[in-house]
């Protein structure tokens, strides 16, 4: 899970992308899965990126450019949603956007995203397991990313937001090497 930094601004803007889905306009999942795309095909393309930045290049081809891409791939409402964000010049603030809209989605799903590392591969009833036990915890539908990183010897490090359960073992052979010295 990428840690983006979401301003008041990108916040703002992704309420009124929930507001369209509790309008019952378009569902969310359409919504979430419509910036995406956009989001991938400016990945893709560095040249599309900088022209929609570019302060130089009119917004009216700037449009223009959006709607021959993207019109007929997406909904009509995310291209005026777009083209909001580059009439007020907020087109930078895109990926914070997406980040919040994301965030208020599963607040409104009951649903925790959580990154959990282990030392070694785990099988389908290992994740099965923790999976319950976070969901038993939280109270929450869990999504989880899973991650394999051998430098912690064994055990789990789970993330969930800004807290981490670190019960690997190179984590408690850390904590006993400082309480004998």
């Amino acid at each position: 899970m990428k840690n983006i930094q979401i301003s008041l601004t990108a916040k703002n803007y992704a309420d009124a992308l929930v507001q369209l889905g509790q309008d019952k306009t378009m569902p969310y999942e359409e919504i979430l899965n419509n910036l995406s795309f956009i989001k991938d095909v400016c990945k893709n393309s560095i040249e599309l990126e900088m022209i929609l930045d570019n302060p130089a290049v009119s917004n009216e081809n700037k449009f223009s450019i959006i709607d021959e891409i993207f019109n007929g791939r997406i909904n009509s409402k995310i291209i005026e949603f777009l083209k909001i964000l580059i009439e007020k010049k907020r087109f930078k603030e895109f990926d914070g956007i997406i980040a919040a809209f994301s965030n208020e989605v599963d607040k409104i799903n009951n649903m925790q995203r959580v990154e959990v590392t282990s030392a070694i591969a785990l099988n389908d009833e290992h994740k099965k397991r923790i999976i319950e036990k976070l969901q038993h915890r939280l109270n929450k539908n869990i999504t989880a990313e899973w991650q394999i990183n051998t430098d912690i010897i064994g055990g789990l490090v789970v993330k969930i937001n800004d807290d981490v359960i670190d019960s690997s073992l190179k984590n408690k052979l850390e904590s006993l090497s400082k309480n004998i010295i």
